[in-house]
């Protein structure tokens, strides 16, 4: 199967276009991380998580849920959480629940799909992501 030069043209301008309308965002969440590394302080988020992994998933669940993100810029705020200390399975719920629960976008999923379904897809997504945050923390030792 041959690839014509004109389809590769056409991808790469698409790649691009694509490309140039993440960076925006990206910038944005590096200035945000930024001024969070400089404007708490590192004992504030010791202070949030208790340490005992089941009430760290759910305070992470709960923080991603309500903080609506990009996919993309999840793994560069999970992975500055980790660098405060904050345990796996927290960031982990976080990560998922950033992506998968929109508490933010609820009254446009609401009119759009219903009200008990977008409910309903909400609550379930919040459970899924505290059962495979805690599946991740049990598996990934023996990986």
């Amino acid at each position: 199967m041959k690839i014509s030069s004109e389809k590769i043209k056409k991808s790469a301008i698409k790649t691009w276009k694509n490309f140039k309308k993440i960076i925006p965002v990206i910038l944005g969440v590096f200035l945000l991380i930024s001024f969070l590394k400089t404007a708490i302080p590192k004992e504030f988020y010791s202070k949030l998580f208790s340490g005992i992994p089941f009430f760290d998933s759910i305070i992470g669940a709960v923080l991603g849920s309500i903080s609506a993100g990009h996919p993309l810029t999840s793994y560069i705020i999970g992975g500055e959480l980790l660098d405060h200390g904050i345990s796996l399975i927290a960031v982990t719920a976080f990560l998922l629940t950033w992506v998968t629960v929109g508490i933010v976008q609820l009254p446009a999923e609401s009119s759009i799909l219903g009200t008990k379904f977008a409910i309903a897809r909400n609550i379930v997504s919040f459970i899924s992501a505290i059962i495979i945050a805690g599946l991740v923390i049990l598996i990934l030792p023996i990986l």
